[in-house]
């Protein structure tokens, strides 16, 4: 079984993907951390709504900018970083948008006038809705920035770990939309867009609000039009990133049934679309327990605990774990076979959750351990 360091090594990006409540948080905290402690300069981004990596990496909070992990909190821990760093950052989808259209914008005049406009407002905070695309940008942003070794990205809650993958084609596809040329067009807008009846209505809707709507929307769509090809030239880069031989996609899945589905159905995906395919890591694997392999276990868990129902009632749970850790070893299994993959790292089931360095270094105890 190989390690996350072999499997990341040359590597500048690591995405961990996979469907939602698999760990991917956890485990990509764990990997930048790790990666850290072996000298590397890190950066993990997420877009998880719990706020657990904050609290994990000891950050009051995260927002769009990176911010540095204490390096007392290694000290305290007895790990030596040499010389690394670890970073890390929430995505604040809105003002990811913002900072996107600011730099495509051709001046500054344009630049406030596409942010203070009331359309654009609207329509940033619809698109900003898929966290994907905006994840993607921000990625692309700190690799061309080019200020860490390393960049790790846990990609956002989804039942749909392909929204993610198709995220860089969406605002080129939206910008190249029939509708959206016909905006943009730059003669006739509004009488040949919306016709009289509709004019009438914006005309009554700007008598009863103060807004002129019409005008807002030629505006926006005037000053929009010159950035088009901006936009369709940096989707394409985004996308040439992920096809990157510096990229590694990590499938992050659980060892249930659906989740492993999921898993085999999106290295799939990545294999026809040549996407750098790594490994893939399980977390919260039941292991047969050593003690149910033993003979006459009800004797000896009695002995041990001097009372028969407590052994009972023991000797039942430890059936019920046998059973979980049995469907987890045949599911695993199944991974194995039809991915064909050997790169597969399995994380047990933890005791305690995760909620601080010392319990991400207990992660890496499996995620870097070859053998």
């Amino acid at each position: 079984m190989a390690a996350v360091d072999e499997l990341l090594k040359n590597k500048k990006i690591c995405i961990c993907a996979g469907s939602g409540g698999v760990g991917k948080t956890t485990t990509s905290a764990a990997i930048a951390a790790g990666m850290a402690a072996r000298g590397k300069k890190v950066a993990v981004l997420t877009i998880d709504p719990a706020k657990r990596l904050a609290d994990s990496l000891g950050l009051p909070e995260l927002g769009n900018t990176e911010r540095q992990v204490d390096p007392a909190l290694f000290a305290q821990r007895d790990i030596e970083t040499n010389g690394g760093e670890l970073w890390a950052m929430m995505l604040d989808a809105k003002a990811t948008f913002d900072e996107v259209v600011a730099k495509h914008a051709p001046d500054v005049e344009t630049r406030d006038r596409i942010l203070d406009n009331r359309i654009y407002r609207e329509l940033s905070n619809a698109l900003a809705g898929s966290q994907e695309y905006m994840a993607m940008e921000r990625l692309f942003e700190l690799h061309q920035e080019d200020r860490y070794d390393l960049l790790v990205l846990d990609t956002p809650p989804s039942r749909n770990a392909l929204d993610f993958l198709d995220a860089p084609k969406r605002l080129t596809q939206f910008i190249e939309g029939r509708s959206l040329q016909v905006f943009m067009r730059p003669t006739g807008f509004g009488m040949k867009v919306f016709g009289r009846g509709t004019s009438m209505m914006f005309s009554v809707l700007k008598r009863l609000t103060g807004m002129d709507l019409l005008e807002d929307i030629s505006e926006f769509f005037g000053a929009f039009s010159g950035m088009v090809g901006g936009f369709q030239e940096r989707a394409k880069r985004v996308n040439e990133l992920l096809a990157d031989k510096r990229t590694s996609f990590l499938i992050v899945c659980a060892p249930q049934g659906e989740p492993i589905s999921e898993a085999v159905y999106f290295h799939r995906k990545l294999v026809e679309a040549h996407l750098p395919f790594s490994g893939v890591i399980v977390n919260r694997v039941h292991f047969e327990s050593e003690l149910a392999t033993e003979g006459d276990v009800d004797a000896k868990l009695e002995s041990a605990l001097g009372d028969s129902d407590l052994a009972a009632r023991v000797a039942s749970n430890l059936a019920d774990y046998q059973a979980l850790a049995a469907r987890d070893h045949a599911n695993v299994e199944r991974l194995t076979r039809e991915m064909r993959a050997r790169r597969v790292i399995q994380v047990p089931y933890l005791d305690s959750d995760v909620h601080d360095l010392g319990g991400l270094m207990e992660v890496n105890r499996y995620l870097f351990a070859s053998g």
